[in-house]
């Protein structure tokens, strides 16, 4: 697994990328900095990796980084979404799950509009 550093505004979390395609591709195009939009308890942001769904997920874990193909999107979840049912943390179509936020995310629930976001590798 690789070491990432995800920065949210003010908020520094940790995270890791998988060894799969998907997070060796991710890997490959840090560092990203982007204005992230939310979603429910959400946040995405359109990035340049052509990214496949090997293993496609319509429901992924509090604290996954995933893929969205329709939006070309990095996504960090880290609650439920309008379309959540019940407590279920579900992307609004399948995702391709690359890695995980290995801090305390909820923190970013305190995040109401557009956040500055940067994704970078961090020293092993």
């Amino acid at each position: 697994m690789k070491k990432i550093k995800i920065k949210v505004n003010n908020h520094q979390l940790n995270g890791v990328l998988h060894d799969t395609p998907a997070g060796k591709k991710i890997w490959n195009s840090l560092p990203i900095s982007s204005r992230g939009n939310i979603w429910g308890d959400e946040i995405y942001f359109s990035i340049n990796a052509d990214v496949k769904l090997n293993n496609a997920q319509e429901v992924v874990n509090e604290g996954d980084l995933a893929y969205w193909p329709p939006g070309s999107a990095f996504c960090i979840f880290y609650g439920p979404t309008p379309v959540s049912v019940q407590d279920e943390v579900r992307p609004a179509s399948s995702v391709e799950v690359f890695g995980k936020v290995t801090d305390d995310f909820n923190v970013l629930k305190k995040i109401k509009r557009s956040p500055n976001v940067v994704i970078e590798r961090a020293e092993s």
